[in-house]
């Protein structure tokens, strides 16, 4: 029979990174630095696209919302980090925690179901140019984003649920730098055998599914233009799979990694810098990789400037 816990947990502690004493204020610049320029890269894809009628296009619309996620993502985690970095007390309330850990789970899903919607576009785009505009809808793009939403408010909250269900006993110390399912499961001493069934089960279709359909997407992607014997052809292929092969792969491979394939002897050490992965290194890549880098976003931009500097001189 599992320990039931004879007190009541109202808090947790954050262990953190593991960084020494002497190196909290370089890490604390550097992390703060990134924050920011996540916060920033993602807002100005956001305004751009709502800004510039002619990013008014499915492939935009899902790059907006894949950065307002993004940009979620990295808030639920950076800010309590940074601040744990500068305080002497890195607790976080258990009902601050089980937030946390739904707005996690919350986001990190969402991030997934847009990735496929993104590939399908291109899909689409790249194999039926001449029928891309009916398939691709508005109609359609608004429903896979709130199909999107829909899954994932499931998934965050039934295994928020679970974890509030477990007991929890006199030791509150979680090795992370955020509210996890993996540390908060470990810390349980009731029976955790209901919500490591769930997470094998949720976490096929929620992960394993979605990064099996991008990389059909794009592999038939490649296909098609392999089809045209030319080098524009074969340049387009790599231009369009390229960066977005490198950040899925990126955020899939830790992910897939921790979640589903956990290995015994990986320390907290190593869990927690592969964390950093895909909760702060991947949200601000993702928009110098799918559309700072794009001629239609330079474009929006300098036409936003352009725009602004006119209208100034009036």
């Amino acid at each position: 029979m599992a320990r039931r816990n004879q007190t009541v947990i109202s808090q947790f502690l954050l262990l953190g990174l593991p960084i020494s004493p002497e190196d909290q204020h370089l890490f604390y610049a550097l992390f703060l630095a990134m924050y920011l320029t996540t916060i920033l890269g993602n807002l100005i894809i956001i305004l751009l696209i709502q800004l510039d009628s002619r990013l008014h296009t499915p492939m935009y619309f899902f790059l907006s919302n894949l950065s307002f996620a993004d940009f979620c993502l990295s808030s639920v985690t950076m800010p309590k980090l940074l601040q744990n970095m500068q305080s002497q007390d890195p607790s976080i309330s258990y009902a601050g925690c089980l937030t946390q850990l739904y707005f996690f789970l919350f986001f990190g899903a969402f991030e997934n179901f847009l990735l496929v919607a993104m590939a399908y576009d291109r899909y689409v785009a790249i194999c039926f140019p001449l029928h891309y505009t009916s398939i691709m809808s508005p109609k359609l793009c608004v429903g896979l984003v709130v199909f999107s939403w829909v899954l994932t408010t499931f998934h965050g909250m039934i295994h928020t649920l679970l974890m509030a269900r477990l007991s929890f006993c006199d030791d509150n110390v979680i090795p992370h730098y955020f509210c996890d399912m993996s540390p908060l499961l470990k810390l349980a001493c009731s029976d955790t055998h209901d919500n490591e069934m769930v997470i094998f089960i949720v976490g096929g279709p929620i992960i394993v599914l979605p990064f099996l359909l991008i990389i059909v997407s794009y592999a038939r992607i490649v296909s098609s233009i392999f089809k045209v014997p030319s080098s524009q052809g074969i340049s387009k292929a790599f231009s369009t799979c390229g960066s977005h092969l490198s950040v899925v792969s990126l955020f899939y491979g830790t992910v897939i990694g921790l979640y589903l394939c956990p290995s015994a002897d990986n320390s907290h050490v190593k869990k927690t810098v592969v964390s950093l992965m895909y909760t702060i290194i991947t949200p601000m890549l993702n928009p110098f990789i799918y559309s700072l880098r794009n001629r239609d976003m330079k474009g929006a931009l300098e036409r936003v400037v352009f725009k602004k500097q006119i209208s100034s001189f009036l």
